[in-house]
């Protein structure tokens, strides 16, 4: 997209050169000489080198939590890049460090995919190629002050690309992003209340280009230090004079973590386990309780017996119970994640259909061709079944709740959407137990803090076996965390608020930004490619050849 994948440009002085007595080297952009082309092992050094440096941020989010790192974690990649010999080195080299860092945030799902995990960040790690293109033509070579500034705007554009791409629920949907590793720091989420969790990503791959430029670019310094000083008083504005959100009244939210069961008869187990903990809360006047996905093994409708003990449980504790239902619905064919309410009465009729399935978790894309990972992971053996659309659910003091299932926490346009439409509070149920001591359980609750910052409305994360917590308005941790050791029922005072933040009222612009740079930049490349063609002299006719006889 940005460089040609030979290295080669129409600008004077890009053109390779023979020294006398000497190898044949790369001219770089600008005019610059490159290394010479390297040997067999020094591809090799390289080409490992990229799957190590991609794989470096994996360490900015929990369970590390490094979330400093996350503001130089991408310099060594990016060096590495700058410095490719050929555009096509640095797209091969871009792919690599992808694939490694698909590798590496999502490593836990090596005990359900196994060597299925490493074709898709292979096919993953092609959207950084743009990117990798970016960086070897923006940061190549000694950049002037104005290709630095360039660089500082269209290299953080071009990470976002790959990063909505990505986003994309086919391509495995938006699990770590390079902003949600800011997830614990207060000055990050008040910027995720302006433009969701992506204008933090553009923030964070800025301050990596700025000290790629402080590093290796000694006539761009003045450049990197304004950039990095930009970043700094776009936060502290944010922070000092954006409004907060405005306090409207709380509840009393009951979280009920079962914790690991046997496999034999879980589901039943699973559910005992939950009503017994749900009935030490009679007599602490909670507003709601949450239990976690997939907590009802069986269709209410069709085991009577699972509803009256969950009404039951209803009245002894005086509050609604927003359960989870994993089965096969007798209403309609196929498997449902269903958030259900239920009240002294029984069910209220306020259901919800999960929507977004995780890919070979929950369905398998293409089943026909790619059906036998079955064979090797844990992979769906039967796909589940979509839902019809998002649902709002009233509580008997006038709340309205935003329900999400599990995955579909990691989506900022869905809790946009519930928030948009009036919910006072976001739950989502999870259940991690699948990746029970890895990093998953985690990250997984550190998105409801950057969920819950975007709308400003709190959000509760309720797991079968934790983490589970709870967040405010902006993002703040209420209350503690129940970590993958507990079995229990702990109840949170949740305050609501009202008012819109700027990521709900207009969406994902920090997205449609970058993709307008990005567009504008490939549209003055074109323009300038065809000037070139235009003013280039006609070639000479090759000289006339004449018979003699």
């Amino acid at each position: 997209m940005v460089a040609e994948l030979s290295g080669r440009s129409g600008r004077s002085g890009r053109s390779g050169a023979c020294r006398p007595g000497g190898p044949a080297r790369l001219r770089g952009r600008g005019g610059r000489t490159g290394p010479d082309l390297p040997g067999p092992r020094s591809r090799w050094w390289r080409a490992s080198g990229a799957v190590a440096a991609g794989a470096l941020p994996c360490l900015a989010f929990p369970a590390p939590a490094l979330w400093w790192l996350a503001y130089v974690a991408l310099v060594p990649w990016m060096l590495l890049l700058r410095s490719a010999p050929t555009g096509r080195r640095a797209a091969l080299e871009g792919w690599l460090g992808g694939a490694g860092f698909i590798v590496a945030v999502h490593h836990w799902l090596l005990p359900s995919l196994h060597v299925f995990l490493v074709p898709l960040a292979a096919l993953l790690g092609l959207l950084w190629i743009p990117w990798a293109l970016l960086v070897r033509e923006l940061l190549g070579g000694a950049p002037d002050p104005g290709r630095a500034a360039v660089a500082l705007l269209l290299v953080p554009a071009g990470w976002l690309l790959s990063e909505l791409a990505r986003s994309w629920q086919g391509l495995g949907g938006p699990w770590g992003l390079l902003g949600a590793s800011q997830w614990q720091v207060p000055a990050a989420l008040r910027l995720v209340s302006v433009g969701g969790v992506w204008l933090v990503s553009l923030l964070v791959v800025a301050v990596n280009c700025a000290v790629v430029l402080l590093v290796a670019a000694p006539g761009a310094r003045v450049a990197a230090v304004a950039s990095v000083a930009g970043c700094a008083v776009l936060t502290s504005v944010v922070w000092l004079w954006l409004p907060r959100p405005e306090p409207a009244g709380g509840l009393r939210v009951a979280v009920v973590q079962p914790g690991l069961v046997d496999a034999a008869d879980g589901a039943e187990r699973r559910f005992a386990v939950g009503e017994r903990l749900t009935s030490d809360l009679a007599g602490t006047h909670p507003d709601l309780v949450v239990w976690g996905e997939s907590s009802v093994g069986a269709d209410l409708a069709a085991r009577p017996d699972l509803a009256r003990r969950l009404a039951e449980l209803s009245a002894r504790v005086g509050a609604p119970l927003l359960v989870n239902v994993d089965a096969r619905r007798s209403d309609r064919p196929g498997i449902y994640k269903s958030s259900v309410l239920v009240g002294p009465q029984g069910p209220t009729g306020d259901r919800y259909d999960k929507m977004r399935l995780v890919p070979f978790g929950e369905y398998i894309p293409a089943r026909s061709v790619l059906g036998w990972a079955t064979s090797v992971g844990k992979a769906a053996g039967e796909d589940r079944m979509r839902g019809d659309g998002p649902v709002i659910m009233d509580l008997p003091g006038g709340t309205r709740i935003g329900p999400l299932v599990c995955f579909e926490s990691a989506f900022p346009d869905m809790s946009r959407y519930l928030a948009d439409e009036g919910a006072g509070m976001l739950v989502a149920q999870s259940s991690t137990s699948t990746f029970q001591r890895s990093w998953a359980p985690a990250q997984h609750a550190s998105l409801a803090a950057l969920r819950a910052a975007e709308t400003g409305r709190p959000m509760v994360h309720a797991t079968l076996t934790g983490v589970s917590a709870v967040y405010g308005p902006s993002g703040e941790r209420i209350g503690r965390a129940l970590p993958t050791s507990a079995s229990t029922a702990a109840v949170y005072e949740v305050p609501l608020a009202r008012g819109t933040t700027l990521f709900v009222r207009f969406g994902n612009w920090p997205g449609g930004a970058s993709l307008a740079a990005l567009g504008l930049y490939c549209a003055a490349r074109g323009a300038r490619a065809v000037r070139a063609a235009r003013s280039a002299p006609a070639p000479s006719a090759p000289p006339a050849r004449t018979a003699r006889g």
